[in-house]
């Protein structure tokens, strides 16, 4: 069979999606990716807003990934990194923690906040050098425990947790309680402290573009739902059938696999508000935490993303006005409406914002899969779902963008080896 001949489709242009179609390009296959949106990215997506370009959801890409350095042109990306470290926002006035060992200007903010014990500050640089020492196997085959549970056995006080780690990892877990795995825990852990948290300078959309730019040999069709997929056969939400020899699902699966409806995965949700301010309250690019327990906000953040494509938004425009990003994890019903000007009110009281005027707002339903058993490897046999169709995404392996990447990479693997019999 002549590797052009086969018809492989790929459904959804998501970061799994686009690493499989990559992969398949350099075996010499070529596949037709199905997205519904009209555009790639998945849940990794950015808007131009008022010259302003917004991440749907505040994203970032932590530059020690290993699937990042292997799929990725960092430089091209353009990366506009954090400092590794906090700024607290407590009883309206400001706290700024982190790792003195990679930024020395943290030194002294450091040492004199009262974010911690000096026994805690130490307990923390010990768990960096813990983990940059244990190797990610060991990571993921660990007892799994919360996090919440992990920190305090760890001997971390309850002020550290409730002033640090809670915020600060509530807004990566999407969840405030702090019960997601120990395992994602040390590996983000491991990850902060031996590479950096960054966003390209044209909003995270800039990842997937750069991968679908990667590829040469691939089709992609926008606007393109899938209603159903079997053995051979693709339907579309349209009622148009297509044939396909070989697929990767590379979306969420439970709706359009039979044996797959009964084991619908439960996602986390969070909600994203964007706000133009004439001035930055952080000095640095260091993200903003509000630990307090009344509070809707987690955190915020000044975006340095500005499109240089937008001709009504000069250079002169950007220095009078601030992008603010603010996250919220916590479950409520209010409307955006509503919600907009309850965090209006908690930024003047809690972070001293006085104006902050409204730009977006992106209740996101779908955030992260929430997920047990966490691990971070898989065999490409552990994609196959039938011997034509593969499964692909975060969701069999944990929520970050390595694992995309990783179950991606795997899936395309599994749908060579059933082609040509030969183990990958």
């Amino acid at each position: 069979m002549d590797k052009k001949d086969v018809k492989i489709h790929i459904i959804g242009a998501g970061i799994s999606g686009l690493i499989a179609a990559k992969v398949l390009e350099d075996h010499g296959y070529g596949s037709i990716i199905l997205e519904a949106s009209d555009r790639v990215g998945g849940r990794v997506k950015s808007d131009l807003v008022e010259g302003f370009v917004l991440d749907q959801g505040f994203q970032v890409l932590l530059t020690a990934y290993p699937a990042a350095q292997k799929y990725l042109d960092m430089e091209s990306l353009e990366l506009q990194k954090f400092i590794p470290g906090a700024v607290i926002f407590k009883k309206g006035k400001q706290a700024v923690i982190g790792d003195p060992l990679r930024d020395f200007s943290l030194l002294f903010s450091s040492l004199k906040s009262d974010i911690g014990s000096f026994g805690d500050k130490i307990k923390s640089l010990k768990l960096n050098n813990y983990l940059k020492s244990k190797t990610l196997e060991e990571i993921f085959s660990s007892p799994e425990k919360t996090t919440l549970t992990y920190l305090r056995e760890y001997g971390f006080s309850e002020q550290m947790i409730e002033l640090f780690f809670r915020p600060f990892f509530s807004g990566i877990y999407l969840e405030p309680h702090l019960q997601t795995s120990s395992r994602m825990f040390e590996f983000v852990y491991k990850m902060f402290g031996t590479g950096y948290a960054a966003v390209p300078k044209g909003g995270m959309e800039e990842i997937p573009k750069q991968l679908k730019r990667n590829l040469k040999n691939t089709e992609m069709r926008f606007h393109c739902p899938v209603a159903k997929v079997k053995d051979g056969k693709i339907l579309l939400q349209d009622g148009q059938s297509i044939d396909s020899q070989f697929t990767i699902v590379a979306s969420e699966a439970s709706g359009l696999i039979q044996n797959l409806k009964n084991q619908e995965i439960p996602w986390r949700s969070c909600d994203a508000l964007y706000f133009e301010t004439k001035e930055s309250v952080i000095e640095k690019p260091l993200i903003g935490l509000i630990p307090d327990k009344d509070a809707l906000i987690n955190n915020i953040f000044y975006p340095t993303c500005f499109s240089a494509k937008d001709p009504n938004f000069s250079a002169k425009d950007r220095k009078k006005s601030q992008l603010l990003s603010v996250t919220i994890v916590k479950d409520h019903n209010y409307t955006t409406e509503e919600l907009v000007d309850k965090i209006k009110a908690e930024l003047k009281e809690k972070c001293g914002i006085e104006m902050a005027r409204f730009l977006k707002h992106y209740p996101i339903q779908k955030a992260l899969p929430q997920l047990k058993g966490i691990r971070y490897e898989m065999l490409p046999s552990e994609t196959r779902l039938t011997s034509t169709v593969f499964l692909a995404g975060d969701t069999q392996l944990n929520p970050s963008l390595n694992a995309a990447m990783i179950s991606g990479e795997r899936a395309a693997l599994a749908l060579i080896e059933s082609i040509e019999g030969v183990r990958q």
